[in-house]
């Protein structure tokens, strides 16, 4: 048993069980640091760096150095983070498994065991990203749209079900079921593991649940006290294969909450508020740690929607500490007993119980947030920082539409907000298939071959609206189908992700205002597209057993999916004569989500306005069908009597809430639906799929191929050596996001990826989407920066993937220095012919947004050796360098802007040599077109030494590879 400093003591694990731990106690009883200061989220951290140090992945420095956590100025050291889980989703989850099987594949190659490649660590993948909102506002909505997935994602489905019987460490969770970050709330975390130690089978040892996965709301775990969060897809690959995954120190934010919510305001409400406070306090790669007697009365389901949006407030964590709350969680979501106990006896061993108070733990700063000061608010309608208290919507709403779109505003001149425009809906729209392709239906609104959206997971084929059996059942809405839009007018209303739908208070509250609705005879327009897309079963359950999804029923929220829908884009189509009528009268539209991000063209690439709320906000906004309203004062609606109803009129108060939460919730209910997966999907067991411990490649897929990371692999990492002679393949502003960069959306006819997959035989109508190819790495680095709204700044006027390539041209000779329009894939395969190394320049925040693996991957695919940007976001950052990408920073100060570059010019990298150091300067060199030379110092973002091994080996996966093989 290693036990390097001493630490491993005896506990009593519950019911008779004795177990073991490493002791943090102990270790500060040694005089190593002042343990018991030191922020919860720290020390657990800091049990697994002690529990694993192996004198190789960590050493005992690794372990003292983060005992002796400085809160003012933290050590500038790397921590080892060895994770005891894994969780995926189904989208970021393939290209792992197939990169697993592709290095089956050369490990077989190399006339090896292919199974010394199998997760060290348990892996669980939920089926959630698939499900898209074909058909909505009928009883049908959830099976139909469930049809729907399975047919479009069938060869995907097959490849997940070869790896759930390839790999033992890996746990797949069928579509239909959840969404991942709820599923691991309510029945994967454990709160405290075990494991027997390998000496001694008798003897086991305890350590805390800690995870990292492959999505960026992987926080919302931390509502639990479980330590984990969002990487790319490249650590998460790390961390299955046993690598730790790295970091650098963090400040930890300490938010002391004082004072109650007030009645009338919900968790929704305060993870806004939270979000723009942290925002504004810069909190970005730095944990948050929430503390004293308001957080303690905080439920758990509280703590999990602020743990949710960490990505929105910038943070690395939104970490709760352990206490009884969480204790009381776990045995209300049907945990054993035996597990309870453990949870509990295992914390109250390491002395870390229990919701610190002020004075007791060194944050390295401190911030107030009195509950009392929270207020109804929304946040949009770009960035969900901007949150607006709900009586002044209306009035900032006005105020956008004018302002300049420079200042963040949509620059419309003198609008009459009255002003609406008459639509016919025409019944439904046709049954599956009978709705022309987008990309040759110009009259529907849309531009040919234009996103269906920026997000993954949108097909860019007939995807219906409801079918013709929806309208005798709503045959008043479907039929008169008349209805006006105009700026403003709510045409999505969603009830939608994890970040709320796991939360029981807001749900009930949405249903109980959707009940009083009712009872008043209001109705929702015909131009709102409602939906109800939770991230459990458990909600559907308790909104059954209270009586009031009937009430969600009529009001259009009928059941969807369990899966997240129209938080990631998955919002489905819209009426073509509403898309029609936005794109003729250029309309600002709005969509009301009670989603965690608001990305212009996140949710439906025709509405511009996103504001994120409370589920029940959602319900009051879909009734009032515009968002420039003041729900204060002005009436949502008239009841049957033509009263005027106010928001007031309709809003459950905290009684009401709580004596229907009284009846809904039981243990029996979570340990009925968390069980035997597959008899409850019987679609899912209907998929064939191939066996064997090796993957066997099928030529003809277009979704899953192996990919070249480990073509020609051999035993010897290279050198790392200077760039020379490398050209621009893009020059981009700020905050550009790995949506722009990773390919996502709809797969344009025009484009290479579109090209490429008409060369293979494949129609328009079946491309599917790039989240849906992401196996495919000839797809995915075709789509590489070609999304339609990204803006390469070297061909100024132009956006989607294009560039200007500067490299002889096969007629001969470039054209006079002007260089030559193509698109970005076609000037990387020309610069490859005469193996031309290239650069991307950028702004500030590069990478910014969710976690894309394929950024990195496509980014390196197309020949790109080094990213040079005024800053970059974390995750991104790391993904560069675990694809062997260089990152390289500019000093304060200086932009391409500065330096007046166009992209014509020739760049080298100079300094760079097996001796390279972390954050070192190296030079970059210019040499522009007239042939005028200078240098310019850059920053090497390589930030960890651990980090210049990956590089040097051209990338994270031939450095685990070549270890797993030496062993």
């Amino acid at each position: 048993m290693r036990d390097e400093f001493k630490t491993l003591r005896k506990f009593d694990a519950g019911k008779g069980r004795e177990g073991f731990l490493y002791s943090l106690p102990a270790l500060e009883e040694q005089g190593i640091g002042k343990i018991s200061r030191l922020p919860v989220s720290i020390r657990i951290v800091l049990e697994s760096v002690l529990r694993n140090c192996d004198g190789k992945k960590v050493r005992r420095k690794d372990v003292e150095t983060l005992a002796n956590w400085n809160a003012k100025s933290p050590a500038n050291a790397e921590i080892p983070f060895v994770v005891a889980r894994i969780v995926l989703q189904d989208f970021t989850g393939v290209p792992l498994i197939v990169d697993l099987a592709a290095m089956r594949s050369a490990v077989a190659r190399l006339g090896r065991d292919s199974n010394i490649i199998e997760p060290l660590v348990p892996v669980d993948l939920v089926v959630d990203h698939s499900v898209q909102v074909d058909f909505f506002g009928s009883p049908r909505a959830l099976e139909l749209n469930l049809d729907m997935e399975f047919k479009r994602n069938r060869e995907r489905y097959q490849f997940l079900k070869w790896g759930q019987q390839a790999f033992k460490t890996f746990q797949l969770i069928p579509p239909g079921i959840g969404i991942v970050h709820q599923v691991n709330l309510e029945y994967l975390a454990k709160g405290v593991l075990s494991k027997p130690e390998s000496g001694n089978r008798k003897a086991e040892i305890f350590f805390p649940d800690t995870l990292v996965g492959t999505d960026s709301h992987t926080t919302m775990i931390n509502g639990l006290g479980v330590v984990g969060w969002g990487v790319g897809g490249i650590e998460a690959e790390a961390g299955m294969l046993g690598q730790p995954v790295y970091f650098l120190t963090p400040e930890v934010v300490g938010v002391h909450m004082s004072g109650q919510l007030r009645e009338g305001v919900t968790a929704t409400d305060l993870v806004l508020h939270i979000t723009q406070l942290l925002r504004a306090q810069k909190v970005v790669g730095k944990f948050v740690e929430f503390y004293g007697e308001g957080a303690a009365s905080l439920p758990v389901p509280d703590r999990a929607t602020i743990g949710n949006m960490s990505p929105e407030y910038g943070a690395t964590m939104g970490f709760f500490p352990i206490d009884q709350e969480s204790l009381d969680y776990l045995l209300a979501t049907g945990r054993s007993e035996e597990q309870c106990l453990a949870f509990e006896n295992y914390f109250r061993a390491q002395k870390i119980f229990g919701m610190p108070l002020r004075g007791e733990i060194d944050y390295s700063v401190d911030i107030d947030l009195d509950l009392a000061e929270v207020q109804p608010s929304v946040a949009g309608p770009k960035r969900p920082q901007d949150r607006i208290n709900l009586p002044e919507l209306g009035k900032t709403f006005r105020e956008l539409l004018e302002k300049p779109v420079r200042d963040g505003g949509y620059g419309k001149q003198s609008v009459d907000l009255r002003e609406k425009h008459l639509v016919k809906l025409n019944g439904s729209a046709p049954r599956n298939g009978a709705m022309a392709s987008t990309d040759t239906k110009e009259d529907q609104g849309i531009s040919a071959g234009e996103e269906r959206n920026k997000l993954e997971m949108i097909t860019n084929r007939p995807t219906p609206d409801p079918g013709k059996e929806i309208e005798a059942e709503s045959r008043d809405i479907f039929t008169q189908g008349r209805t006006h839009i105009g700026h403003g007018s709510v045409l999505i209303a969603a009830i939608t992700s994890c970040t709320n739908t796991s939360n029981p208070s807001v749900m009930i509250a949405a249903g109980l205002l959707a009940k009083k609705a009712v009872e008043r005879g209001l109705r929702v327009d015909p131009a709102v597209k409602t939906s109800l897309a939770p991230g459990s079963r458990v909600v559907s359950d308790y909104l059954d057993k209270t009586g009031l999804q009937k009430y969600l029923d009529q009001l259009g929220f009928n059941l969807v999916g369990y899966g997240c829908t129209t938080c990631i884009g998955n919002s489905g189509p819209l009426h073509p004569n509403i898309e029609k009528a936005i794109h003729e009268y250029d309309l600002i539209a709005a969509s009301v989500l009670s989603g965690n991000r608001n990305f212009e063209a996140r949710v439906h690439q025709h509405i511009k306005a996103n504001f994120l709320m409370s589920p029940p906000l959602v319900v009051a906004f879909a009734l009032a069908g515009r968002v420039h309203i003041d729900l204060s004062r002005d009436p949502l609606a008239k009841d049957k009597d033509g009263k005027e109803i106010f928001l007031r009129d309709l809003w459950p108060t905290l009684n009401e809430i709580r004596d229907t939460l009284q009846s809904a919730l039981a243990p029996e209910t979570f340990r009925k639906l968390y069980r035997d997966f597959a008899d409850q999907n019987p679609k899912w067991n209907e998929i064939p799929s191939s066996t064997g411990d090796i993957y066997q490649w099928d030529e003809k897929s277009d979704y899953i191929h192996e990919p070249p990371f480990f073509q020609n692999f051999s035993m010897e990492p290279g050198h790392i050596e200077e760039i020379r002679g490398a050209r621009a393949l893009g020059i981009f502003g700020d905050s550009v996001t790995t949506d722009h960069i990773s390919p996502a959306g709809a797969i344009k006819e025009t484009s290479p990826a579109g090209k490429y997959l008409i060369s293979r035989g494949i129609q328009p109508r079946d491309f599917n989407s790039y989240g849906s190819r992401r196996g495919n790495d000839l797809v995915m680095t075709r789509g590489t920066f070609a999304n339609v709204r990204i803006k390469n700044l070297m061909v100024p006027g132009t956006e989607g993937g294009v560039t200007n390539y500067f490299g002889p041209s096969r007629t001969g000779g470039s054209k006079n220095g002007e260089g030559e329009q193509t698109s970005i894939f076609d000037a990387a395969m020309k610069y490859a012919e005469t193996n031309t190394p290239l650069v991307i320049l950028a702004g500030h925040e590069y990478g910014s947004g969710s976690s894309r693996d394929w950024a990195a991957k496509g980014t390196a695919l197309l020949g790109v050796k080094a990213v040079v940007a005024a800053s970059f976001e974390r995750i991104h950052r790391s993904n560069l360098v675990g694809m062997g990408v260089l990152p390289l920073q500019f000093p304060d100060g200086t932009t391409v802007q500065s330096l007046g570059l166009d992209g014509s010019e020739t760049f080298s990298i100079t300094g760079l040599s097996d001796a390279i150091k972390p954050g070192q300067s190296v030079t970059l060199e210019i040499e522009s077109k007239d042939r005028q030379k200078r240098s310019v110092p850059v920053k090497l973002r390589i930030d960890t030494p651990i980090e210049i091994d990956y590089y040097r080996h051209g990338g994270i996966l031939p450095f685990v590879l070549r270890q797993l093989l030496t062993k």
